[in-house]
């Protein structure tokens, strides 16, 4: 795929490249990774992504691996001790977003299950639009205001529909590659 071809949006930095041609976009269907998505876009609000992916690995590192059973155990000396991490954004809003997301969704999972909580707001299959320029994809979307409604009255933070609807993308539930991207076709292509 050359750079003409690939959805503007991530320039030609090599990782932010290879987060388009190989994560953005595929569905995801796993509760833990999902999870770790979800707070990873609450992190990057106001920030720009590749900023979040150069310290994914600190992220990870710091939040036992994203296992949200273990965050949510967390309290005020695990808010203190990653607000003394250089290596993750430190934003005490955040930081206390993650916990009470994690408690969440350990609520969630009992249930129906992170996963199945998302998805069937599309019915389990991603939708797939057919943007031809940057300019038509939205920052939010109906769908996105509900989603966020529903993870705020569940215990999220950082959810907003803005940051809701840029996790639905990244994580497959609509699919946004431009149709002048190869990767839309290759995702469309997808089983459900």
């Amino acid at each position: 795929m050359t750079d003409s071809e690939r959805c503007p949006w991530c320039g030609t930095d090599p990782l932010y490249v290879a987060y388009h041609d190989t994560e953005w976009g595929v569905p995801e269907r796993d509760s833990r990774a999902l999870y770790e998505k979800l707070v990873l876009d609450g992190f990057q609000a106001g920030l720009a992504w590749i900023t979040i992916l150069r310290k994914r690995a600190a992220f990870r590192a710091a939040f036992a691996g994203f296992r949200p059973e273990i965050i949510a155990e967390w309290g005020e000396a695990d808010v203190a001790r990653l607000l003394g991490n250089a290596g993750i954004v430190r934003h005490r809003g955040k930081i206390e977003a993650a916990i009470h997301g994690a408690r969440a969704w350990v609520g969630i999972e009992a249930g129906p299950g992170f996963a199945a909580f998302l998805w069937d707001h599309v019915d389990g299959r991603p939708v797939v639009n057919r943007w031809r320029a940057m300019e038509e994809v939205p920052a939010r979307t109906e769908l996105s205001d509900q989603i966020s409604r529903r993870l705020k009255a569940r215990g999220f933070g950082f959810c907003g529909p803005t940051i809701v609807y840029a996790f639905m993308q990244a994580v497959g539930m609509v699919n946004d590659h431009l149709v002048t991207c190869p990767r839309h076709a290759q995702i469309a292509a997808l089983p459900a």
